[in-house]
């Protein structure tokens, strides 16, 4: 007879052998060199089916190389790929449909002008006995196709119609429908609001059901937990790691990511701080905030912590004029001022750099110098046109400033990482030499290592004598960064912290009102 200790035993290495038999991806010493960089270096990585593996690091860790290699965008130097277990050599990227690999880009890959059937079958429209396209047949297949989903989408429409959540729908589908067993996903949550990024974990809950298995890339740290099984961190183009979700911790992952902890990327605070610049006086806007009053110094970073609702954006906003407040005052350098408009908040040297960068902040489709140099445009003009000599040098500066890493000062902005794009968005309010710069969020949606660098812009800005205000849901970076934290709920300051005397319980009691 057989112990209890070996039956358990025997059972062990029954679902090791079931779970080895599920695996649907298999990558070992996956090398791959770029001229005078090593992308990747003998990089292992697996995936089974109904798992998502999250695949993490700073921008230039290698997690992109890795996934076109995948895709077949890329062809590895050495290392060897398997699919369901058989060894293959992946040429190119149709080779990696046909072998049921999928890339669901953050960018999408739809025609615009093409309704949500002719987009779903690009490529593979099916066709009768005499040439004529089955549109029938294929509008039947991609509504089955949205049912097995479980969304409901207007097929008949153009695309470009269609919200960005149900595009991604539409590209997810696609992928179905051309039986894809392995889905990489690049940053999908990246222009979703939070109701958008619900349903598409109940998506991405429906393809794992289904056994298929995800890659899923994100820089938003927290939302790969409720999502993903495994996380593999990624470092200089190596593997750091590879941990079930639920025995790592955010911590461990960035100290993985970074080679240090987050809070050891947060620079010394500046101790000069000079003459008031900003005073805000019992400000009010009925129904969302109310009694608002606080100073601001220059050299000083100024954090505003609440949860959502509270108004702290509502604030910020009327202080630069997009939302205009019923009643109280605003000062700056002791003189009070009437702020109406963003235009007004600017030449009093208000700077607002938004949450939502994509829409509030840039001009998606124009280029790094438009976007930089739109707020100097009135001061670069000789007669009735624009100095762009003087604009280019002007540009370039900021760009070198902020290490804005882009192909050229001519390249669309919506083609930069989102790290770069929030140095866009600082760089046009540095070129026009604003005293008051507002940060609101200022780190969301970039990887920790860009965040390590706007870290040190903020406090470089508050060294050369700026006053700051950061908004930012994240404690640990209102801690790090600034002087002193209001605390705001239900639209009023209920605290007003020394940073260097408190930590995030006390910051978190104030802010949900059950501090005694």
């Amino acid at each position: 007879m057989k112990s209890s200790k070996e039956k358990e035993k025997e059972k062990d290495k029954y679902k090791e052998k079931e779970k080895e038999n599920s695996k649907l991806l298999e990558l070992r010493n996956i090398t791959k060199t770029f001229p005078g960089v090593k992308a990747l270096d003998n990089v292992d990585f697996d995936l089974f089916a109904g798992e998502c593996h999250a695949l993490v690091g700073e921008n230039g860790a290698g997690k992109s190389t890795l996934v076109k290699i995948i895709a077949g965008e890329y062809k590895q130097d050495t290392g060897e790929i398997y699919i369901c277990g058989n060894k293959v050599n992946i040429q190119d990227t149709h080779h990696a449909q046909e072998l049921g690999v999928a890339f669901v880009p953050q960018e999408f890959q739809l025609i615009p002008y093409l309704n949500g059937v002719e987009n779903i079958f690009l490529g593979r429209l099916l066709r009768g006995r005499f040439g004529n396209v089955n549109w029938r047949l294929l509008k039947k297949k991609a509504q089955e196709l949205l049912d097995s989903l479980e969304w409901k989408i207007d097929l008949s429409v153009s695309v470009k119609n269609l919200s960005v959540a149900e595009m991604q729908i539409i590209q997810i589908a696609r992928a179905i429908s051309m039986d894809a067993r392995v889905f990489i996903f690049d940053e999908p949550t990246a222009m979703l609001g939070e109701k958008e990024i619900e349903r598409l974990f109940d998506l991405m809950n429906l393809l794992k059901e289904k056994g298929i298995g995800i890659i899923y890339i994100s820089h938003r740290l927290a939302e790969i937990f409720p999502i993903c099984e495994r996380v593999t961190i990624l470092r200089d183009g190596k593997v750091i790691g590879t941990s079930d979700i639920n025995k790592i911790s955010i911590d461990e992952i960035i100290k993985m990511m970074l080679g240090r902890s987050l809070e050891e990327s947060f620079p010394e605070r500046n101790p000069s701080i000079g003459q008031e610049v900003l005073k805000v006086e019992k400000l009010s806007k009925r129904g969302v905030f109310k009694n608002i009053s606080f100073k601001l110094r220059e050299g000083e970073v100024l954090g505003i912590a609440g949860l959502i609702g509270a108004g702290k954006t509502e604030l910020v906003c009327s202080i630069f004029g997009k939302l205009l407040y019923d009643e109280g005052e605003i000062f700056i350098r002791g003189k009070e001022v009437a702020i109406k408009s963003p235009d007004t908040a600017i030449s009093y040297g208000i700077a607002l750099i938004p949450d939502d960068r994509r829409n509030e902040g840039l001009i998606m489709s124009e280029t790094v110098r438009e976007n930089i140099s739109i707020t100097i445009l009135e001061k670069l003009k000789r007669l009735l046109l624009i100095d762009r000599k003087a604009e280019r040098k002007k540009v370039v500066e900021i760009v070198d400033r902020l290490d804005i890493r882009c192909a050229s000062i001519e390249q669309k902005v919506g083609y930069l990482s989102g790290g770069n794009q929030q140095k866009v968005v600082l760089g046009k309010w540095l070129i026009a030499n604003s005293d008051i710069l507002i940060f609101d969020e200022p780190t969301k949606g970039i990887d920790v290592g860009a965040k390590r660098q706007f870290y040190q812009i903020i406090n470089e800005l508050s060294r050369s004598g700026k006053a700051i205000i950061v908004i930012s849901q994240e404690l640990e970076e209102l801690i790090g960064l600034t002087h002193r934290i209001l605390v705001l709920a239900k639209g009023k300051v209920v605290a007003e912290l020394d940073t260097e005397k408190t930590d995030k319980n006390e910051i978190m009691k104030y802010a949900v009102g059950s501090f005694r």
